[in-house]
């Protein structure tokens, strides 16, 4: 035996023992984490929801996880990221996030995209090209808008609270949206699963909407997450054969008078090559408050 292969073993001992900044949270987490996501109520909503949803740092939902980032020997939650069918890194600078994205390519399985503020965002899928992994897609500058208060021109009375006899129409809808934000039917990811999503959206009052008399929609919108601090508007999608009419800038503000009965500010993020979505919202009194990316797998 060489001498190498005789103290190899007392080599590896100090990496085994010293603490990894990075680890999967468990329910003793909670306090800590909801301590840090309360640090950017608007940024950090969709995350604030799923906690308040399970009331642990500990998913319910199966094969998702919730990622720590500790510093000072382990003592203090840095950072945070939600790892499930999506990835949502929570207060993490460039560091963090890279090395929540080292954890997520040692642990890969399929996920649609990340998306949240821009920095931590595309330091992940930086790193996981590094290690392999690339995108499909990566939309780098998405402005993160929020309002508070009134909006700024009258809500048009005809948007209300979708009822679960819309469900056929609403699904049609919510399918036309996605596929033309991403490209590609959203029953491919499953039909089944994407029903359950809208069901569940229209069964909790947070999918909003206007139809003809004969039940096609006319405009739809989602609140994608909810707390009592905040919301965030997803599934934006107005019917093509009434575009160009001057109707969103009144539906949007129904949206936010509606989404102020759960929480008062409203929030959103678009794409920055959207000029015309980005001058409706401004119009309707949207202000930008941060920055996100998306990235698409």
């Amino acid at each position: 035996m060489n001498r190498l292969s005789r103290v190899a073993p007392w080599l590896a001992f100090p990496r085994e023992t010293r603490h990894q900044p990075v680890r999967v949270l468990v329910h003793s987490d909670t306090d800590a984490l909801r301590s840090l996501v309360a640090r950017d109520r608007v940024s950090n909503v969709f995350v604030d929801s799923l906690v308040n949803q399970h009331r642990s740092a500990v998913p319910a939902i199966p094969g998702a996880h919730m990622l720590g980032y500790f510093e000072d020997d382990g003592a203090r939650l840095a950072a945070a990221c939600w790892v499930g069918s999506n990835v949502v890194p929570v207060e993490a600078d460039a560091q963090q996030a890279a090395a929540f994205a080292r954890w997520m390519a040692a642990h890969w399985q399929p996920h649609a995209s990340i998306f949240g503020p821009a920095e931590a965002t595309l330091s992940m899928v930086a790193t996981l090209k590094d290690a392999g992994i690339t995108a499909q897609e990566v939309r780098a500058n998405q402005p993160l808008l929020a309002i508070t208060g009134e909006p700024l021109v009258d809500a048009d009375p005809a948007l209300c609270v979708s009822d679960s006899g819309q469900f056929g129409e609403i699904l049609v809808a919510a399918a036309a949206m996605f596929e033309e934000e991403v490209g590609y039917s959203p029953f491919l990811g499953g039909e089944a699963n994407y029903r359950r999503r809208v069901a569940w959206l229209i069964s909790h009052g947070y999918s909003f909407s206007h139809n003809e008399p004969r039940g096609e929609v006319i405009f739809k919108a989602d609140l994608g997450a909810v707390t009592q601090h905040a919301t965030q508007v997803q599934g934006v999608w107005m019917n093509p054969r009434y575009r160009g009419q001057g109707l969103s800038a009144g539906y949007m503000a129904g949206v936010v008078k509606l989404a102020q009965l759960h929480a008062p500010v409203t929030s959103l993020y678009v794409n920055d090559y959207n000029t015309r979505a980005r001058a409706l919202y401004e119009r309707v009194g949207f202000e930008q408050m941060g920055t996100f990316a998306t990235v698409l797998f």
